[in-house]
């Protein structure tokens, strides 16, 4: 399946889409065409396009109306306006509506070949700017995220703790990012996937012959983040062997590699993490205390996902997009019933789990509609839902609960108002009121 950049474009004149076409595809750009509005509207809810070019008069609509669509269905996506030449005040109006740039009749080949250029770049960048994001407008999200904007003008050590799977990479990579250090090296180290006798090794390097298998120097990975950031993800899982070079290394701004009797100075920042408590492992002697206090200067703490259940549709949304992108397949939309189904569901791996879910159900699904069913997600003390009527019927019966606590909850703030509480569960009014009936809460005024 390709994964070269695709377009989509718009334009009822078979010539222009054409050259268009050609154009493109002689730089590596695949292209999809659409003759009209509703064309392209059906088109783009396959997803999956990186750029859209669309002429500004159409058969049902025009150019505008297009710009209009994407903006509220597709953000990220970028468009620009193919206009008549000469025709400034249309090219200005696209561009106030949202489009990226414009390109006037007749088509100047090399002018098209700079705006598709561009429009990757910003695509790239928004890829990778997602890449370290954190999606989510709950309170804990945005109190994180002003958090890190101030952890990264400083140069202290900080401590990221959490539940495996909540992101605590992210953090890191994101106080990295947006720190004096960013042009340098982010590594990221997982202390636990390294053999205790390597760590030493791994982490200050080698000279050659200074054990068996060394036959050269090797750089460590303090070597390697000079000058940037050093993550030392699952820090606890460190011996306490190693924990007290660690402690040295941090304190000194050195490292000795293996075999060398000399040291090397080192300037990298320090991030660690775990999902184990250290505090506690303190007290049980299993880590130290003067380790703990050094790396731990500041500390910062990422929610579980099941205290911020507000945000996974935006996760849900970013998730699917980008595994649709990757997979280079038409994005498929969650049934209403599966979206509850995720807001309910504990979570106990948190995001990762959610991405290995919608992963599977994206797999799994027919068609461009994810069920619940195609999430097989697992309820308490019970194994993976399936297709077994037994275990359909008691997911059926926690939906409703959860469901039924979530509108109850919704007309207790909009203070019994239903077309409020509607807009507060991000729902039909129409839809409430079927609800209200289904689970027995009276109808609907």
């Amino acid at each position: 399946m390709s994964r070269q950049p695709v377009a989509l474009i718009v334009d009822d004149e078979p010539d222009i889409r054409e050259l268009l076409a050609i154009t493109l595809t002689r730089m590596g750009v695949d292209s999809v065409a659409a003759a009209n509005l509703g064309e392209a509207r059906d088109l783009l809810k396959r997803g999956g396009f990186h750029l859209c070019l669309t002429d500004m008069k159409l058969p049902d609509g025009n150019g505008l109306d297009l710009i209009a669509h994407i903006q509220g269905n597709h953000p990220n996506l970028p468009v620009a306006m193919i206009t008549a030449h000469g025709n400034m005040e249309s090219a200005i109006q696209a561009l106030k509506s949202g489009a990226f740039d414009f390109v006037t009749k007749p088509v100047d080949l090399s002018v098209l070949r700079r705006l598709v250029e561009t429009a990757l770049k910003l695509d790239e960048q928004r890829q990778e700017a997602g890449r370290s994001t954190l999606i989510g407008e709950s309170a804990s999200v945005c109190e994180l995220r002003a958090k890190i904007a101030k952890l990264a003008r400083s140069q202290a050590p900080v401590y990221i703790s959490g539940e495996s799977g909540t992101g605590k990479e992210l953090v890191a990579q994101m106080i990295h990012e947006q720190g004096p250090r960013a042009s340098q090296p982010f590594v990221p180290v997982n202390c636990g996937a390294i053999p205790h006798d390597l760590i030493e090794s791994e982490l200050f390097g080698h000279k050659k012959g200074s054990f068996t298998g060394a036959v050269a120097d090797k750089p460590g990975l303090f070597q390697t983040a000079q000058g940037g950031t050093l993550f030392l993800d699952e820090v606890a899982d460190l011996p306490l062997s190693m924990q007290v070079k660690l402690l040295r290394a941090i304190q000194e701004r050195a490292i000795r590699p293996v075999g060398s009797q000399t040291e090397v100075k080192v300037d990298v920042r320090i991030l660690s993490a775990t999902h184990k408590n250290l505090a506690a492992m303190v007290t049980a002697g299993s880590f130290r205390q003067d380790l703990y206090y050094r790396i731990n200067v500041i500390e910062v703490h990422v929610a579980p996902l099941r205290e911020r259940t507000d945000d996974i549709p935006l996760l849900v949304d970013f998730i699917v997009t980008r595994l649709a992108r990757d997979n280079g397949v038409p994005r498929p939309q969650l049934a209403e019933e599966a979206m509850w189904a995720l807001r309910g569901y504990a979570f106990p791996g948190n995001v990762r789990e959610l991405e290995n879910i919608l992963e599977r159900a994206m797999t799994l699904c027919e068609g461009d509609r994810i069920g619940v069913g195609d999430l097989q997600l697992r309820l308490p003390g019970e194994s993976t839902v399936g297709s077994e009527v037994e275990t359909t019927a008691e997911l059926d019966s926690a939906l409703h609960q959860i469901e039924r606590k979530r509108i109850v909850a919704a007309l207790e703030q909009a203070g019994g108002n239903k077309t409020a509480a509607a807009r507060l569960l991000g729902i039909s009014f129409r839809s409430l009121r079927y609800r209200l009936e289904k689970l027995g809460l009276g109808k609907a005024d």
